[in-house]
């Protein structure tokens, strides 16, 4: 199942895996519109939770970036670019205006399965690569 939370995706940093915890929330909601089979348009739901989807990446990157920067993490500046790669491709999906118009299901079940894999795997190699850098600074 798409955007279940697993053990396995803690970082021992309460605030960020609460922060991890909403994104699957959001991504929960793509996912199930993109399986919305009641033959509705579901244009402005899908706009709606991909705004969503930017306010709270922006919002949670913001978060990880700034203690990056105040603890002096190495691995900040790739960190950083993976970040904006994620955003940058949401504002993508928010421009096909038509495409999800068009193809409302095609579209955002394409964002859905994007999403799972960038957001598991970033958690799961990238976030981790923090864990014990931040513990270590008593978080």
């Amino acid at each position: 199942m798409y955007f279940k939370w697993k053990d396995e995706y803690c970082t021992g940093i309460e605030a960020i895996d609460n922060q991890h915890r909403h994104l699957m929330e959001i991504g929960s909601k793509i996912f199930d519109l993109a399986y919305a089979d009641d033959g509705c348009d579901h244009y402005d739901e899908i706009m709606e939770v991909l705004g969503e989807l930017k306010d709270y990446t922006v919002y949670h990157f913001g978060y990880e970036e700034e203690l990056m920067v105040r603890y002096g993490y190495e691995r900040y500046e790739p960190h950083k670019f993976q970040h904006f790669f994620l955003t940058k491709k949401i504002e993508k999906f928010e421009e096909e205006k038509q495409e999800i118009d068009d193809r409302q299901k095609d579209t955002i079940l394409k964002l859905a399965e994007f999403l799972s894999d960038w957001v598991t795997n970033h958690i799961l190699k990238e976030d981790m690569l923090y864990k014990d850098f931040f513990k270590s600074k008593g978080m």
